[in-house]
């Protein structure tokens, strides 16, 4: 702590710039992490226990009460609700076969539906990606403002180079630690995500079926 603050007050303001940047991008990574973390769990808790009770349920209405009580984070009722809507007479959108509109709006809901799990995926892996060139940019920078100094005042030696330097380098590390979590989180979250995709598509499609069968039985 005392190099980085070695470092602030002996920085010009790109150097400043760059810390400030860095910090910015932390504490955006962490928000994300914590939020998806706490959301992605709700999630795969609501899929466990909601799917199984709404095909418990003995008709279409008893198992929306089932998803209402246990869809916490909305992720299937908007599934049940595309698939049960009413088409719009005098559209395009109703003029299609029934088959083709319920997979069209399925489809479009599972889109939606995806769309928010995988919200915060593009600011984590945009900041894993650019953040370690960050620091090192801060590096170059912070040697360079040193070594402008020291020249400026004569007398260079190897012990007045050693220490701006070396507080320089403190900025890589802060890219590579501001990296390495966000690109973890990431590839954690990725997989999350597509495992409740898959239960997801699996909910979409089990339903299409049920509806389709309803129709022939009729």
């Amino acid at each position: 702590m005392s190099g980085f603050a070695e470092f602030w007050s002996q920085s010009d303001g790109v150097g400043r710039a760059v810390a400030l940047l860095l910090l910015t991008m932390s504490v955006s990574a962490w928000v994300v992490i914590f939020w998806k973390s706490w959301t992605l769990r709700r999630t795969r808790n609501s899929v466990t226990r909601a799917v199984p009770a709404f095909w418990a349920a003995a008709d279409i209405g008893a198992g929306r009460a089932a998803l209402e009580a246990f869809d916490s984070e909305a992720v299937l009722l908007p599934l049940l609700d595309a698939a049960t809507a009413a088409a719009q007479t005098g559209t395009l959108e109703g003029a299609g076969k029934r088959e083709s509109r319920l997979t069209r709006r399925l489809r479009d809901a599972l889109h939606r539906v995806l769309g928010r799990l995988q919200f915060g995926q593009v600011l984590l892996a945009s900041i894993g990606s650019v953040s370690p060139f960050v620091g090192l940019f801060g590096t170059v920078w912070g040697i360079y403002h040193a070594l402008v100094s020291i020249s400026a005042g004569g007398n260079i030696t190897i012990e007045k180079i050693s220490g701006p330097v070396g507080e320089a380098l403190i900025m890589t590390a802060a890219g590579l630690a501001v990296a390495i979590p966000a690109v973890l989180a990431y590839n954690i979250f990725g997989k999350q995500v597509g495992d409740c995709e898959a239960e997801l598509e699996g909910f979409a499609h089990d339903l299409r079926e049920m509806l389709d069968q309803d129709r022939l039985a009729e």
